[in-house]
């Protein structure tokens, strides 16, 4: 069986000698219960979504991992700004007028985005659907978007224009023409959703890989973990816990020798040419993919900041060759590639502090 990739993560198969040790999160399986290892993936989300997981026998693992792939249709169904029947796109549909109440899923996930939208002084932004809309067409037709265009983009954009009503659970986006984009954070969340509903079924071990994010169950019978590779630079050792890549890696444009990311700083309107590369770790999905989003876009001090406010999380950010870098190196680092953590863990300047215990 051949590797599983997850953008500049990989999976080594069962077989890899990475994967012994023992497992200390969960109980091996009662006697006489063997559990054997499934893979099973399908397209959702405009990507592979692969299953990794244990169940005693095929029935119980077709059905679980068919209700996993369910949930996950589900809630793209609900974040989707791809498609025209997704109700974000429906909400955004309904900007500059009152309020309209959304399913609890949709609103929790606002709730993080504004949350990061405030913690990052406007770097994470789920109103820059204007701006992303832009850069899309950038890399698909090889063009930088005219200034009219960026200028009109931005008078919609601002997490000011999107107002949260917990009392009704109610989103109000306040400007006409305004467009969500939710790209930056709701893998993580759909992926955290769909192992709880692994874990209704009966299978607790298990690992779910979209694009470049992870999320992680129980650790494999007699294993202290998923072993995960990261940008073939170090392995991490997974459980109960999430990671996820974010960068320009798959999705850029070069326009006129200049390199453009996918990801938008919405601060500036432009796509990132920084060249950052963040991969963290996190008890869960939301976290990872939401953090791992807004590092790409903050400098090195913004970026330690921000992390300040998550114990527990750890991120390795590093810079490719010939990218622009913003702000100072941080201490200990060379500028080009660095660890950034909360406080509670000392700060590094490789991939190899991603490897240490989990919190």
């Amino acid at each position: 069986m051949g590797l599983l990739m997850a953008g500049s993560l990989v999976i080594p198969p069962a077989s890899s000698p990475a994967d012994s040790g023992t497992d200390r999160r969960r109980p091996r399986p009662p006697a006489g219960r063997i559990e054997e290892r499934f893979v099973y993936s399908q397209v959702h989300m405009g990507m592979q979504v692969r299953l990794v997981l244990f169940a005693a026998g095929e029935a119980a693992a077709r059905r679980a991992a068919g209700a996993a792939f369910a949930e996950i249709a589900r809630l793209d169904g609900i974040f989707s700004d791809y498609r025209h029947d997704s109700e974000l796109t429906r909400l955004a549909e309904r900007s500059g007028g009152a309020p309209v109440p959304v399913s609890p899923e949709l609103f929790a996930v606002l709730e993080r985005a504004q949350d990061l939208w405030s913690r990052t002084g406007g770097a994470f932004d789920a109103t820059a659907g204007p701006l992303t809309f832009l850069w899309r067409l950038a890399i698909r037709e090889q063009r930088p978007p005219a200034a009219e265009e960026l200028l009109r983009a931005a008078a919609l954009t601002g997490g000011e224009r999107l107002i949260l009503h917990p009392e009704g659970r109610a989103v109000e986006l306040t400007t006409a023409g305004m467009r969500l984009d939710l790209g930056g954070i709701a893998k993580g969340y759909i992926l955290d959703r769909s192992l709880q509903t692994l874990r209704r079924h009966g299978v607790s071990r298990a690992l779910i890989e979209a694009g470049g994010d992870i999320v992680a169950g129980a650790a494999p019978s007699a294993r202290d973990g998923w072993r995960i590779a990261i940008s073939g630079a170090c392995e991490i050792s997974l459980a109960e816990a999430a990671v996820s890549t974010s960068g320009d890696r798959f999705q850029h444009v070069v326009i006129d020798g200049r390199r453009y990311s996918h990801t938008v700083d919405p601060r500036t309107g432009m796509g990132l040419t920084t060249r950052r590369t963040a991969t963290v770790v996190a008890s869960d999905g939301l976290t990872a993919d939401g953090l791992a989003t807004a590092l790409t876009v903050l400098d090195a001090a913004a970026g330690r900041e921000l992390l300040a406010a998550f114990p527990g999380v750890r991120a390795w950010v590093r810079v490719a060759e010939g990218g622009k870098k913003n702000g100072s190196p941080p201490a200990g680092g060379n500028g080009s590639r660095h660890l950034a953590t909360a406080p509670a863990l000392p700060i590094a300047s490789s991939c190899a502090e991603l490897a240490g215990p989990q919190r």
